[in-house]
Order: structure tokens, then sequence, then C-alpha cells
């Protein structure tokens, strides 16, 4: 079944790389469906998304032509996203730690709101541990 699964992927892959190719543009999802025999537009919905979430492609707005191919290259896993840089996990770890010190000294209803989003992107991005202690942290102020 997996086995099955990747081809049809890189089938969709490769199609959507040559339709940009030589186009200029991405495919819309009805060409697709027509080009590799497709029963429904919402199975190619399902490709697509499943192959953005593993990073082989892009959607760069939400028009209908915006796919761009990141790679063409399946690996035997999903790919893996780059986590954030080091001076981004800082910058982040910094943004939680002022809203935390504006909440201090200004309790407001928008800083405990930015603190629930910024906390939950340290768990998106897969920064377990800080999102624990800022998450413990968080507990207290209530």
């Amino acid at each position: 079944m997996a086995e099955r699964s990747t081809k049809r992927q890189k089938e969709l892959l490769d199609y959507v790389d040559a339709f940009i190719q030589r186009h200029g543009y991405g495919p819309s999802y009805r060409e697709i469906m027509n080009a590799l025999g497709y029963k429904s537009v919402s199975t190619v919905a399902i490709h697509i998304d499943g192959l953005i979430a593993k990073g082989y492609l892009r959607k760069t707005d939400h028009s209908a032509r915006s796919l761009q191919v990141i790679t063409t290259q399946l690996t035997n896993g999903p790919a893996k996203a780059k986590g954030p840089t080091a001076s981004q996990e800082k910058w982040l770890v910094e943004a939680i730690n002022d809203r935390f010190d504006i909440y201090a000294k200004t309790p407001n209803q928008m800083t405990l709101d930015e603190l629930y989003v910024l906390i939950g992107t340290l768990k998106i991005l897969g920064l377990d541990g800080a999102h624990e202690s800022t998450k413990a942290r968080l507990g207290k102020l209530r």
C-alpha cells in the first residue's frame, strides 16, 4: 500500500514539475485530475496537501495556479522540514519572555493571548523542552 501511494505521489510530483517547466505556472487541480486519471478534484487536493505537508510542494498563495515544486526527489521517509535556526529559536524565546514581563507589569487579555500563541508555536516547532517550561510558567499566572 505504501509503495503504491509513493508511486502515485511521484507521478503527481513529476507531472506538476513538468507542467511548470513547460508553461511557467502550476497546473490547476482539474488539469492534474484529467492528466493522471483521478476521479475527483478532492482526490487531487488530498495528494497535493500530503506532498505539501511532506515538503515536496508549496503554494505561494491561494490562487489556483500557485503550486511550486520544492524537490522531486522522494525519500523513503517523509521529507523533514528544517526546524528553526538557533537565532530564530532565541528570538522566539525572547519574545515570550518579553510578553511575560509585559504581562507582569500590566496584565491584559491581549498580552495573555499573545503568550498562548507564542508558547503554542514552540510546540508546533518541536521545541518541547521550551514549550513545557514556558507552559508551566504560564500556568502560574492564573
